[in-house]
Protein backbone atom coordinates (compact mmCIF):
# COMPACT_ATOMS: atom_id res chain seq x y z
CA UNK A 1 0.00 0.00 0.00
CA UNK A 2 2.73 2.37 0.74
CA UNK A 3 5.17 0.32 -1.38
CA UNK A 4 6.52 3.74 -3.16
CA UNK A 5 7.39 5.62 0.15
CA UNK A 6 9.05 2.38 1.27
CA UNK A 7 10.82 2.09 -1.23
CA UNK A 8 12.30 6.13 -1.40
CA UNK A 9 12.95 5.58 2.48
CA UNK A 10 15.03 2.40 1.70
CA UNK A 11 16.95 4.10 -1.34
CA UNK A 12 17.62 6.91 1.31
CA UNK A 13 19.13 4.29 3.70
CA UNK A 14 21.60 3.15 1.24
CA UNK A 15 22.94 5.80 0.04
CA UNK A 16 23.47 7.18 3.40
CA UNK A 17 25.34 4.05 4.33
CA UNK A 18 27.20 4.24 1.23
CA UNK A 19 28.03 7.69 1.66
CA UNK A 20 29.21 7.15 5.23
CA UNK A 21 31.50 3.72 3.80
CA UNK A 22 28.93 1.53 6.01
CA UNK A 23 28.05 -1.87 3.76
CA UNK A 24 24.52 -1.96 2.72
CA UNK A 25 24.02 -5.10 4.05
CA UNK A 26 20.19 -6.51 3.44
CA UNK A 27 17.68 -5.16 5.60
CA UNK A 28 13.91 -6.20 6.46
CA UNK A 29 10.75 -3.92 7.00
CA UNK A 30 7.92 -4.95 9.46
CA UNK A 31 5.04 -3.33 11.01
CA UNK A 32 4.75 -1.47 14.04
CA UNK A 33 2.63 -3.31 16.54
CA UNK A 34 -0.68 -0.66 16.17
CA UNK A 35 -1.06 1.59 19.41
CA UNK A 36 -3.26 4.44 17.56
CA UNK A 37 -0.73 5.42 15.12
CA UNK A 38 1.13 3.32 12.07
CA UNK A 39 4.25 2.48 11.09
CA UNK A 40 6.91 0.47 10.02
CA UNK A 41 10.37 -0.48 11.51
CA UNK A 42 13.66 -1.90 10.60
CA UNK A 43 17.04 -3.02 12.38
CA UNK A 44 20.45 -1.86 11.99
CA UNK A 45 22.07 -5.13 14.02
CA UNK A 46 22.85 -6.99 10.90
CA UNK A 47 24.54 -4.12 9.77
CA UNK A 48 26.89 -3.98 12.21
CA UNK A 49 27.45 -7.42 12.92
CA UNK A 50 28.80 -7.70 9.43
CA UNK A 51 30.78 -4.68 10.29
CA UNK A 52 31.86 -6.46 13.37
CA UNK A 53 32.93 -9.81 11.26
CA UNK A 54 35.36 -7.21 8.89
CA UNK A 55 36.55 -4.99 12.14
CA UNK A 56 37.36 -6.92 15.28
CA UNK A 57 36.90 -4.37 18.38
CA UNK A 58 32.88 -3.43 17.24
CA UNK A 59 30.21 -3.63 19.91
CA UNK A 60 27.83 -4.80 17.68
CA UNK A 61 24.68 -3.52 20.13
CA UNK A 62 26.28 -0.07 20.40
CA UNK A 63 26.73 0.11 16.48
CA UNK A 64 23.81 -0.94 15.34
CA UNK A 65 22.17 2.31 17.76
CA UNK A 66 24.85 4.20 16.53
CA UNK A 67 23.56 3.80 12.59
CA UNK A 68 20.48 4.18 13.80
CA UNK A 69 20.80 7.76 15.15
CA UNK A 70 22.63 8.60 12.43
CA UNK A 71 20.22 7.58 10.14
CA UNK A 72 17.12 9.45 11.87
CA UNK A 73 19.25 12.63 11.57
CA UNK A 74 19.65 12.57 8.44
CA UNK A 75 16.74 10.94 6.66
CA UNK A 76 14.09 13.57 4.58
CA UNK A 77 10.96 12.55 5.19
CA UNK A 78 8.23 11.81 2.12
CA UNK A 79 4.75 13.41 2.78
CA UNK A 80 3.36 10.61 3.72
CA UNK A 81 5.58 9.91 6.99
CA UNK A 82 4.66 11.96 10.47
CA UNK A 83 8.27 11.28 11.93
CA UNK A 84 10.76 8.98 12.47
CA UNK A 85 12.91 8.22 15.69
CA UNK A 86 15.84 5.99 16.37
CA UNK A 87 15.37 3.33 19.45
CA UNK A 88 17.77 1.09 20.52
CA UNK A 89 19.50 0.10 17.16
CA UNK A 90 15.87 0.02 15.77
CA UNK A 91 14.77 2.58 12.83
CA UNK A 92 10.73 3.63 13.67
CA UNK A 93 9.23 5.79 10.72
CA UNK A 94 5.56 6.64 11.91
CA UNK A 95 3.21 7.71 8.51
CA UNK A 96 0.64 10.43 8.83
CA UNK A 97 -2.08 9.12 10.40
CA UNK A 98 -5.19 10.73 8.10
CA UNK A 99 -2.62 10.16 4.75
CA UNK A 100 -2.74 6.55 6.11
CA UNK A 101 -6.87 6.34 6.40
CA UNK A 102 -7.24 7.95 3.19
CA UNK A 103 -4.93 5.76 1.25
CA UNK A 104 -6.09 2.40 3.06
CA UNK A 105 -10.10 3.26 2.02
CA UNK A 106 -8.95 4.53 -1.22
CA UNK A 107 -7.45 1.51 -1.78
CA UNK A 108 -10.20 -1.42 -0.72
CA UNK A 109 -13.15 1.02 -2.43
CA UNK A 110 -10.70 0.61 -6.18
CA UNK A 111 -9.94 -2.72 -5.75
CA UNK A 112 -13.47 -4.25 -4.46
CA UNK A 113 -13.52 -7.87 -4.70
CA UNK A 114 -9.71 -8.68 -5.48
CA UNK A 115 -8.42 -5.80 -2.36
CA UNK A 116 -6.53 -7.82 -0.46
CA UNK A 117 -5.15 -10.82 -3.20
CA UNK A 118 -1.80 -11.41 -3.56
CA UNK A 119 0.58 -11.49 -6.61
CA UNK A 120 0.78 -14.25 -8.78
CA UNK A 121 3.34 -17.22 -6.77
CA UNK A 122 3.63 -19.04 -9.83
CA UNK A 123 2.89 -22.22 -7.71
CA UNK A 124 0.46 -24.96 -8.46
CA UNK A 125 -1.25 -26.43 -5.86
CA UNK A 126 -3.43 -29.34 -5.58
CA UNK A 127 -5.79 -29.62 -2.60
CA UNK A 128 -8.07 -32.80 -2.31
CA UNK A 129 -10.90 -32.61 -0.18
CA UNK A 130 -14.29 -34.00 0.52
CA UNK A 131 -13.60 -37.81 -0.51
CA UNK A 132 -17.27 -38.89 0.14
CA UNK A 133 -17.32 -42.94 -0.36
CA UNK A 134 -21.03 -43.74 -2.68
CA UNK A 135 -23.78 -45.89 -1.64
CA UNK A 136 -23.36 -44.05 1.68
CA UNK A 137 -25.42 -40.95 2.52
CA UNK A 138 -23.77 -37.39 3.61
CA UNK A 139 -23.24 -36.82 7.35
CA UNK A 140 -22.03 -34.14 9.62
CA UNK A 141 -19.02 -36.03 10.12
CA UNK A 142 -18.47 -35.12 6.08
CA UNK A 143 -18.91 -31.58 6.70
CA UNK A 144 -15.84 -30.53 7.61
CA UNK A 145 -13.30 -31.65 5.50
CA UNK A 146 -15.74 -30.19 2.54
CA UNK A 147 -16.26 -27.07 4.29
CA UNK A 148 -12.25 -26.74 5.35
CA UNK A 149 -10.71 -28.04 2.03
CA UNK A 150 -12.96 -25.48 -0.04
CA UNK A 151 -12.23 -22.61 2.30
CA UNK A 152 -8.21 -23.41 2.05
CA UNK A 153 -8.28 -23.35 -1.51
CA UNK A 154 -10.15 -19.71 -1.73
CA UNK A 155 -7.55 -18.89 0.64
CA UNK A 156 -4.15 -20.34 -1.47
CA UNK A 157 -5.85 -19.06 -4.75
CA UNK A 158 -6.61 -15.30 -3.34
CA UNK A 159 -3.14 -14.85 -1.88
CA UNK A 160 -1.72 -16.09 -5.56
CA UNK A 161 -1.43 -19.38 -6.00
CA UNK A 162 -2.51 -21.51 -8.91
CA UNK A 163 -5.16 -23.96 -7.25
CA UNK A 164 -6.61 -27.04 -8.78
CA UNK A 165 -9.23 -28.57 -6.63
CA UNK A 166 -9.45 -32.25 -6.46
CA UNK A 167 -12.18 -34.61 -5.14
CA UNK A 168 -11.15 -38.64 -4.60
CA UNK A 169 -14.38 -40.51 -4.78
CA UNK A 170 -14.65 -44.01 -3.29
CA UNK A 171 -16.86 -45.21 -5.64
CA UNK A 172 -15.47 -48.92 -4.80
CA UNK A 173 -14.31 -51.43 -1.69
CA UNK A 174 -15.91 -53.61 0.87
CA UNK A 175 -18.65 -50.83 1.89
CA UNK A 176 -20.20 -50.93 -2.44
CA UNK A 177 -19.94 -54.56 -1.94
CA UNK A 178 -22.14 -54.75 0.69
CA UNK A 179 -24.45 -52.00 -0.12
CA UNK A 180 -24.78 -53.78 -3.71
CA UNK A 181 -25.47 -56.95 -1.67
CA UNK A 182 -28.25 -56.11 0.14
CA UNK A 183 -29.65 -54.13 -2.98
CA UNK A 184 -29.89 -57.55 -4.80
CA UNK A 185 -30.70 -59.72 -2.48
CA UNK A 186 -33.67 -57.34 -0.41
CA UNK A 187 -34.40 -54.77 -2.68
CA UNK A 188 -33.74 -55.90 -6.40
CA UNK A 189 -35.17 -53.22 -9.16
CA UNK A 190 -36.21 -50.57 -6.42
CA UNK A 191 -35.85 -46.83 -7.37
CA UNK A 192 -34.23 -44.34 -4.66
CA UNK A 193 -36.93 -41.43 -4.23
CA UNK A 194 -37.01 -38.19 -6.59
CA UNK A 195 -36.17 -36.42 -2.99
CA UNK A 196 -33.73 -38.02 -0.38
CA UNK A 197 -31.22 -39.70 -2.40
CA UNK A 198 -28.46 -39.54 0.06
CA UNK A 199 -30.69 -40.62 2.73
CA UNK A 200 -32.28 -43.57 0.98
CA UNK A 201 -28.59 -44.75 0.05
CA UNK A 202 -27.51 -44.53 3.63
CA UNK A 203 -30.16 -46.32 4.88
CA UNK A 204 -29.20 -49.37 2.73
CA UNK A 205 -25.96 -49.50 3.32
CA UNK A 206 -26.65 -49.18 7.91
CA UNK A 207 -29.28 -51.61 7.09
CA UNK A 208 -26.48 -54.01 4.66
CA UNK A 209 -24.36 -53.52 8.32
CA UNK A 210 -26.97 -54.41 10.58
CA UNK A 211 -27.99 -57.81 8.60
CA UNK A 212 -24.38 -58.76 8.18
CA UNK A 213 -23.60 -58.26 11.81
CA UNK A 214 -27.05 -59.98 12.88
CA UNK A 215 -25.96 -63.04 10.86
CA UNK A 216 -22.32 -63.73 10.42
CA UNK A 217 -23.46 -66.60 7.53
CA UNK A 218 -23.87 -63.97 5.08
CA UNK A 219 -19.92 -63.26 5.23
CA UNK A 220 -19.24 -65.61 2.55
CA UNK A 221 -21.48 -64.21 0.34
CA UNK A 222 -20.05 -60.65 0.72
CA UNK A 223 -16.71 -62.45 -0.27
CA UNK A 224 -18.30 -64.28 -3.01
CA UNK A 225 -19.58 -61.31 -4.61
CA UNK A 226 -16.09 -59.35 -3.96
CA UNK A 227 -14.78 -61.42 -6.07
CA UNK A 228 -17.18 -61.22 -9.15
CA UNK A 229 -16.49 -57.63 -8.69
CA UNK A 230 -12.63 -57.70 -8.96
CA UNK A 231 -13.34 -60.34 -11.97
CA UNK A 232 -15.34 -57.71 -13.66
CA UNK A 233 -18.70 -59.47 -13.96
CA UNK A 234 -20.83 -57.58 -16.19
CA UNK A 235 -23.98 -58.27 -14.44
CA UNK A 236 -22.43 -56.67 -11.34
CA UNK A 237 -20.50 -53.62 -13.19
CA UNK A 238 -23.77 -52.88 -14.79
CA UNK A 239 -25.35 -52.43 -11.39
CA UNK A 240 -22.60 -50.40 -9.69
CA UNK A 241 -22.84 -48.46 -12.48
CA UNK A 242 -26.11 -47.36 -12.26
CA UNK A 243 -26.09 -47.33 -8.58
CA UNK A 244 -23.27 -45.23 -8.28
CA UNK A 245 -24.81 -42.30 -10.65
CA UNK A 246 -27.57 -42.10 -8.27
CA UNK A 247 -25.30 -41.58 -5.41
CA UNK A 248 -22.82 -38.57 -7.52
CA UNK A 249 -27.00 -37.45 -8.15
CA UNK A 250 -26.96 -36.73 -4.91
CA UNK A 251 -23.43 -35.56 -4.18
CA UNK A 252 -23.75 -32.97 -6.86
CA UNK A 253 -27.05 -31.64 -4.73
CA UNK A 254 -25.24 -31.38 -2.09
CA UNK A 255 -22.01 -29.44 -3.20
CA UNK A 256 -24.72 -27.08 -5.45
CA UNK A 257 -25.94 -26.31 -1.85
CA UNK A 258 -22.90 -25.69 -0.22
CA UNK A 259 -21.47 -23.60 -2.87
CA UNK A 260 -18.49 -26.11 -2.88
CA UNK A 261 -16.75 -26.75 -6.46
CA UNK A 262 -14.00 -28.96 -7.95
CA UNK A 263 -11.94 -29.14 -11.05
CA UNK A 264 -10.71 -32.53 -11.17
CA UNK A 265 -12.64 -35.46 -9.70
CA UNK A 266 -10.73 -38.88 -9.66
CA UNK A 267 -12.49 -41.90 -8.79
CA UNK A 268 -10.64 -45.15 -6.54
CA UNK A 269 -11.88 -47.67 -9.68
CA UNK A 270 -9.45 -45.63 -12.32
CA UNK A 271 -6.85 -46.39 -10.29
CA UNK A 272 -7.17 -49.91 -8.72
CA UNK A 273 -5.46 -51.91 -11.67
CA UNK A 274 -2.67 -49.01 -12.18
CA UNK A 275 -2.23 -49.73 -8.41
CA UNK A 276 -1.77 -53.79 -8.56
CA UNK A 277 0.92 -52.87 -11.26
CA UNK A 278 2.65 -50.63 -8.57
CA UNK A 279 2.29 -53.37 -6.45
CA UNK A 280 4.00 -55.63 -8.46
CA UNK A 281 6.76 -53.06 -9.30
CA UNK A 282 7.12 -52.78 -5.19
CA UNK A 283 7.69 -56.66 -4.62
CA UNK A 284 10.29 -56.48 -7.70
CA UNK A 285 12.25 -53.50 -6.08
CA UNK A 286 12.54 -55.38 -3.20
CA UNK A 287 10.39 -52.45 -1.21
CA UNK A 288 6.99 -55.18 -0.70
CA UNK A 289 6.87 -58.57 0.80
CA UNK A 290 4.77 -60.74 -1.06
CA UNK A 291 3.13 -63.52 1.94
CA UNK A 292 0.80 -64.73 -0.44
CA UNK A 293 -1.21 -66.89 -0.28
CA UNK A 294 -1.05 -67.23 3.28
CA UNK A 295 -0.47 -63.79 4.14
CA UNK A 296 -1.19 -60.38 2.49
CA UNK A 297 1.64 -57.74 0.16
CA UNK A 298 3.09 -55.84 2.97
CA UNK A 299 5.81 -53.04 3.15
CA UNK A 300 7.58 -53.21 6.67
CA UNK A 301 9.22 -49.89 6.66
CA UNK A 302 10.39 -50.08 9.83
CA UNK A 303 13.01 -52.98 8.56
CA UNK A 304 13.68 -51.09 5.21
CA UNK A 305 14.76 -47.74 7.21
CA UNK A 306 16.29 -48.79 10.23
CA UNK A 307 15.06 -45.52 11.92
CA UNK A 308 13.87 -44.77 15.66
CA UNK A 309 11.19 -43.48 13.98
CA UNK A 310 8.10 -45.38 14.07
CA UNK A 311 6.17 -46.02 10.72
CA UNK A 312 5.44 -50.30 11.24
CA UNK A 313 4.02 -51.80 8.23
CA UNK A 314 1.46 -51.21 5.41
CA UNK A 315 -0.50 -53.98 4.02
CA UNK A 316 -1.04 -53.12 0.52
CA UNK A 317 -2.41 -55.72 -1.06
CA UNK A 318 -4.81 -58.41 0.28
CA UNK A 319 -3.99 -62.36 -0.13
CA UNK A 320 -6.68 -63.21 -2.27
CA UNK A 321 -5.71 -59.95 -4.75
CA UNK A 322 -8.29 -57.45 -3.65
CA UNK A 323 -6.96 -54.23 -3.23
CA UNK A 324 -6.99 -52.16 -0.31
CA UNK A 325 -6.57 -47.99 0.46
CA UNK A 326 -2.88 -48.41 -0.47
CA UNK A 327 -3.46 -50.00 -3.91
CA UNK A 328 -5.30 -46.91 -5.57
CA UNK A 329 -3.50 -43.57 -2.85
CA UNK A 330 0.12 -44.72 -4.39
CA UNK A 331 -0.85 -44.47 -8.21
CA UNK A 332 -3.33 -41.90 -7.25
CA UNK A 333 -0.18 -39.32 -6.10
CA UNK A 334 2.20 -40.25 -9.00
CA UNK A 335 -1.58 -39.36 -11.69
CA UNK A 336 -1.86 -35.85 -9.38
CA UNK A 337 1.91 -35.02 -9.89
CA UNK A 338 2.14 -36.59 -14.05
CA UNK A 339 -0.46 -34.67 -14.91
CA UNK A 340 -0.61 -31.19 -13.24
CA UNK A 341 3.08 -30.97 -12.54
CA UNK A 342 2.56 -29.70 -8.93
CA UNK A 343 4.68 -27.64 -6.79
CA UNK A 344 2.45 -28.74 -3.71
CA UNK A 345 -0.50 -31.53 -3.22
CA UNK A 346 -2.28 -31.20 0.13
CA UNK A 347 -4.38 -34.08 1.57
CA UNK A 348 -7.08 -33.12 3.76
CA UNK A 349 -7.80 -35.91 5.65
CA UNK A 350 -9.12 -36.92 9.21
CA UNK A 351 -6.32 -36.98 12.12
CA UNK A 352 -6.69 -40.38 12.56
CA UNK A 353 -5.11 -41.23 9.12
CA UNK A 354 -2.30 -39.36 9.98
CA UNK A 355 0.12 -42.55 10.79
CA UNK A 356 -1.23 -43.74 7.01
CA UNK A 357 -0.61 -41.01 5.34
CA UNK A 358 2.96 -40.77 6.49
CA UNK A 359 3.29 -44.01 5.24
CA UNK A 360 1.91 -43.43 2.01
CA UNK A 361 3.86 -40.19 1.46
CA UNK A 362 7.49 -42.29 2.69
CA UNK A 363 6.49 -45.19 0.43
CA UNK A 364 6.04 -42.94 -2.25
CA UNK A 365 9.75 -41.35 -1.46
CA UNK A 366 11.03 -44.96 -1.38
CA UNK A 367 10.08 -45.22 -4.96
CA UNK A 368 12.40 -42.65 -6.37
CA UNK A 369 9.45 -39.50 -6.28
CA UNK A 370 11.33 -36.54 -5.72
CA UNK A 371 8.00 -34.98 -5.22
CA UNK A 372 7.33 -36.99 -2.47
CA UNK A 373 7.96 -34.10 -0.05
CA UNK A 374 6.08 -32.04 -1.29
CA UNK A 375 3.18 -33.91 -0.42
CA UNK A 376 1.05 -32.50 2.52
CA UNK A 377 -1.41 -34.11 5.35
CA UNK A 378 -3.65 -31.72 6.41
CA UNK A 379 -4.89 -32.98 9.53
CA UNK A 380 -8.28 -32.55 11.13
CA UNK A 381 -10.11 -33.28 14.19
CA UNK A 382 -13.75 -35.23 14.06
CA UNK A 383 -17.08 -33.55 14.73
CA UNK A 384 -19.28 -34.68 18.07
CA UNK A 385 -22.99 -34.44 18.49
CA UNK A 386 -24.28 -32.66 21.91
CA UNK A 387 -23.43 -35.19 24.27
CA UNK A 388 -19.64 -36.14 22.70
CA UNK A 389 -21.47 -38.91 20.73
CA UNK A 390 -18.99 -39.34 17.39
CA UNK A 391 -21.14 -39.57 14.24
CA UNK A 392 -20.37 -42.60 11.76
CA UNK A 393 -22.01 -43.48 9.14
CA UNK A 394 -23.00 -47.21 10.73
CA UNK A 395 -24.46 -45.86 13.70
CA UNK A 396 -28.50 -45.30 13.54
CA UNK A 397 -28.22 -42.05 15.16
CA UNK A 398 -26.22 -40.70 12.81
CA UNK A 399 -27.15 -36.85 11.71
CA UNK A 400 -27.31 -36.13 8.20
CA UNK A 401 -25.73 -33.44 6.23
CA UNK A 402 -29.53 -32.30 4.95
CA UNK A 403 -30.96 -32.61 8.21
CA UNK A 404 -28.54 -30.11 9.99
CA UNK A 405 -29.02 -27.67 7.04
CA UNK A 406 -33.21 -28.39 7.54
CA UNK A 407 -32.61 -27.30 11.33
CA UNK A 408 -30.18 -24.14 10.21
CA UNK A 409 -32.82 -22.87 7.94
CA UNK A 410 -35.63 -23.54 10.23
CA UNK A 411 -33.58 -21.65 12.88
CA UNK A 412 -32.10 -18.85 9.98
CA UNK A 413 -35.66 -17.88 8.89
CA UNK A 414 -36.81 -17.13 13.09
CA UNK A 415 -34.25 -14.80 12.64
CA UNK A 416 -35.12 -13.07 9.69
CA UNK A 417 -39.12 -13.27 10.40
CA UNK A 418 -37.86 -11.53 14.01
CA UNK A 419 -36.03 -8.08 12.27
CA UNK A 420 -37.95 -8.54 8.62
CA UNK A 421 -41.19 -9.44 8.88
CA UNK A 422 -42.39 -7.75 6.55
CA UNK A 423 -40.60 -9.08 4.04
CA UNK A 424 -41.35 -11.14 1.02
CA UNK A 425 -41.38 -14.88 1.91
CA UNK A 426 -39.45 -15.95 -1.13
CA UNK A 427 -36.68 -13.34 -0.22
CA UNK A 428 -36.97 -14.51 3.75
CA UNK A 429 -36.04 -18.29 2.44
CA UNK A 430 -33.16 -16.97 -0.01
CA UNK A 431 -31.61 -15.03 3.23
CA UNK A 432 -32.47 -17.47 5.77
CA UNK A 433 -30.36 -20.01 3.43
CA UNK A 434 -27.52 -17.48 3.51
CA UNK A 435 -27.31 -17.23 6.75
CA UNK A 436 -27.93 -20.73 7.71
CA UNK A 437 -24.80 -22.46 5.38
CA UNK A 438 -22.77 -19.09 6.95
CA UNK A 439 -23.57 -20.16 10.32
CA UNK A 440 -22.67 -23.80 10.07
CA UNK A 441 -19.48 -22.89 8.32
CA UNK A 442 -18.47 -20.50 10.38
CA UNK A 443 -18.87 -22.67 13.67
CA UNK A 444 -16.24 -25.34 12.22
CA UNK A 445 -13.98 -23.09 10.95
CA UNK A 446 -13.72 -20.68 13.40
CA UNK A 447 -11.99 -23.51 15.78
CA UNK A 448 -8.49 -24.91 14.76
CA UNK A 449 -9.03 -27.46 12.47
CA UNK A 450 -6.59 -30.05 14.91
CA UNK A 451 -9.34 -29.72 17.74
CA UNK A 452 -13.01 -31.70 18.49
CA UNK A 453 -15.71 -30.00 18.03
CA UNK A 454 -18.86 -30.57 19.86
CA UNK A 455 -21.35 -28.46 17.01
CA UNK A 456 -23.42 -26.03 19.05
CA UNK A 457 -26.76 -24.59 17.93
CA UNK A 458 -26.80 -21.52 20.38
CA UNK A 459 -23.33 -20.77 19.38
CA UNK A 460 -23.71 -21.21 15.86
CA UNK A 461 -26.40 -19.01 15.23
CA UNK A 462 -25.38 -16.45 17.83
CA UNK A 463 -26.17 -12.66 16.31
CA UNK A 464 -24.33 -11.36 18.93
CA UNK A 465 -20.91 -13.33 19.37
CA UNK A 466 -18.44 -15.16 17.15
CA UNK A 467 -20.57 -16.29 14.65
CA UNK A 468 -21.20 -15.85 11.03
CA UNK A 469 -24.79 -14.61 11.16
CA UNK A 470 -22.87 -11.59 13.83
CA UNK A 471 -20.45 -10.98 11.05
CA UNK A 472 -23.09 -10.90 8.05
CA UNK A 473 -25.09 -8.39 10.04
CA UNK A 474 -22.34 -6.20 10.04
CA UNK A 475 -22.42 -5.96 6.55
CA UNK A 476 -26.06 -5.71 6.42
CA UNK A 477 -25.63 -2.79 8.69
CA UNK A 478 -23.24 -1.18 6.44
CA UNK A 479 -25.67 -1.79 3.40
CA UNK A 480 -28.01 -0.35 5.18
CA UNK A 481 -26.66 2.98 5.85
CA UNK A 482 -25.24 3.45 1.87
CA UNK A 483 -29.07 2.50 0.77
CA UNK A 484 -29.79 5.62 2.40
CA UNK A 485 -27.51 7.24 0.04
CA UNK A 486 -28.65 5.45 -2.88
CA UNK A 487 -25.17 3.23 -2.61
CA UNK A 488 -23.39 6.37 -4.10
CA UNK A 489 -20.32 7.23 -2.10
CA UNK A 490 -18.25 10.63 -2.16
CA UNK A 491 -15.41 11.69 -3.83
CA UNK A 492 -11.99 11.07 -2.44
CA UNK A 493 -10.75 14.07 -0.30
CA UNK A 494 -8.27 14.76 2.33
CA UNK A 495 -9.27 14.49 5.61
CA UNK A 496 -9.70 17.88 7.58
CA UNK A 497 -10.76 16.34 10.61
CA UNK A 498 -9.31 14.39 14.09
CA UNK A 499 -10.32 10.45 13.25
CA UNK A 500 -11.89 9.13 16.59
CA UNK A 501 -10.35 6.24 18.11
CA UNK A 502 -12.82 3.77 17.09
CA UNK A 503 -12.48 4.82 13.07
CA UNK A 504 -9.08 4.92 13.72
CA UNK A 505 -9.40 0.62 15.04
CA UNK A 506 -11.28 -0.08 11.97
CA UNK A 507 -9.23 1.28 9.73
CA UNK A 508 -5.92 -0.18 10.76
CA UNK A 509 -8.34 -3.66 10.77
CA UNK A 510 -9.07 -3.13 7.08
CA UNK A 511 -5.76 -2.63 6.27
CA UNK A 512 -4.58 -5.90 8.01
CA UNK A 513 -6.16 -7.68 5.29
CA UNK A 514 -3.83 -8.29 2.99
CA UNK A 515 -1.31 -9.67 5.33
CA UNK A 516 -4.06 -12.02 7.14
CA UNK A 517 -4.31 -13.62 3.80
CA UNK A 518 -0.86 -14.51 3.56
CA UNK A 519 -0.66 -15.53 6.73
CA UNK A 520 -3.62 -17.95 6.25
CA UNK A 521 -2.52 -19.12 3.32
CA UNK A 522 1.02 -19.89 4.65
CA UNK A 523 0.29 -21.42 7.53
CA UNK A 524 -3.10 -23.47 6.08
CA UNK A 525 -5.60 -22.38 8.48
CA UNK A 526 -8.78 -20.69 7.75
CA UNK A 527 -9.11 -19.57 11.45
CA UNK A 528 -7.50 -16.65 11.08
CA UNK A 529 -9.77 -15.36 8.33
CA UNK A 530 -12.62 -16.24 10.34
CA UNK A 531 -11.16 -14.41 13.42
CA UNK A 532 -10.46 -11.18 11.66
CA UNK A 533 -13.78 -11.33 9.90
CA UNK A 534 -14.98 -11.27 13.71
CA UNK A 535 -12.70 -8.73 15.00
CA UNK A 536 -13.88 -6.72 11.41
CA UNK A 537 -17.31 -7.16 12.43
CA UNK A 538 -16.96 -6.08 15.84
CA UNK A 539 -14.86 -2.89 15.43
CA UNK A 540 -17.34 -1.61 12.65
CA UNK A 541 -20.17 -2.04 15.86
CA UNK A 542 -17.94 0.29 18.11
CA UNK A 543 -18.29 2.32 15.03
CA UNK A 544 -21.90 2.43 14.36
CA UNK A 545 -22.68 3.32 17.66
CA UNK A 546 -20.62 5.83 18.06
CA UNK A 547 -19.28 7.20 15.17
CA UNK A 548 -22.42 9.14 13.56
CA UNK A 549 -22.39 9.26 9.74
CA UNK A 550 -25.62 10.57 7.90
CA UNK A 551 -26.23 12.94 10.97
CA UNK A 552 -22.52 14.25 10.64
CA UNK A 553 -21.10 17.38 9.24
CA UNK A 554 -20.83 17.04 5.62
CA UNK A 555 -16.68 16.63 5.25
CA UNK A 556 -16.70 14.26 8.23
CA UNK A 557 -20.25 12.40 6.47
CA UNK A 558 -18.42 11.75 3.43
CA UNK A 559 -15.38 10.31 4.74
CA UNK A 560 -17.45 8.06 7.33
CA UNK A 561 -19.59 6.75 4.06
CA UNK A 562 -16.20 5.93 2.71
CA UNK A 563 -15.14 3.79 5.66
CA UNK A 564 -18.89 1.94 6.01
CA UNK A 565 -18.55 1.10 2.15
CA UNK A 566 -15.02 0.15 2.87
CA UNK A 567 -15.97 -2.22 5.72
CA UNK A 568 -18.49 -4.20 3.80
CA UNK A 569 -16.06 -4.78 0.82
CA UNK A 570 -13.50 -6.28 3.24
CA UNK A 571 -16.35 -8.13 5.41
CA UNK A 572 -17.60 -9.93 1.96
CA UNK A 573 -14.07 -10.32 0.62
CA UNK A 574 -12.84 -12.31 3.98
CA UNK A 575 -16.16 -14.50 4.68
CA UNK A 576 -15.89 -15.17 0.51
CA UNK A 577 -12.54 -17.10 1.91
CA UNK A 578 -14.48 -19.11 4.35
CA UNK A 579 -17.45 -20.10 1.61
CA UNK A 580 -20.04 -17.61 3.04
CA UNK A 581 -22.07 -15.74 1.56
CA UNK A 582 -23.88 -11.92 2.79
CA UNK A 583 -27.40 -11.45 2.32
CA UNK A 584 -28.27 -7.82 1.62
CA UNK A 585 -30.73 -7.71 4.28
CA UNK A 586 -31.44 -9.46 7.02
Amino acid sequence: MFEKEQNEIQTQIENILENQGISKKPFKWSWIPFCGHWGISTSFFSTASFEARKQKGINVRQRAIAIADQIASTLKLPPSFEKVEAVKGYLNLYYDSSVFAKRVIDEVLQQGDVFGRGQPTGKKIMVEYSQPNTHKAFHVGHLRNMVLGSSICEILEFSGNDVIRANYIGDIGLHVIKWLWNYMNFHNRELPPVEGKTRWMGGLYAEAIKKIDDNPEYEEQVRDLFKLWDEKDPEIVALWEKTRQWSLEAFNEVYDLLGIKFDKIYFESEVEEPGKGIVEQLINDGIARDERPEGAVIVDLDAILGTEENYRVLVILRSDGTSLYPTKDLPLAIMKFNEFDLDRSIYVVDVRQSLYMKQIFKILDLMGNEWAKDCYHLAYEIVNLPGNVTIASREGTVVLLEDLISEAKKRAFKIVEDKNAELDEKIKKDIAQKVAIGAIKYSLLSRDNTKVITFDWEAAMDMNGQAAPYIQYAAVRANSILRRVQFTLPESKEIRYKLSKDEVELIDLLARFPREVQRAAKDLRPLLVANYSFEVARAFSNFYNRCPVLNADNETKEFRLRIVAGTKQVVINSLNLLGIKVPEVM
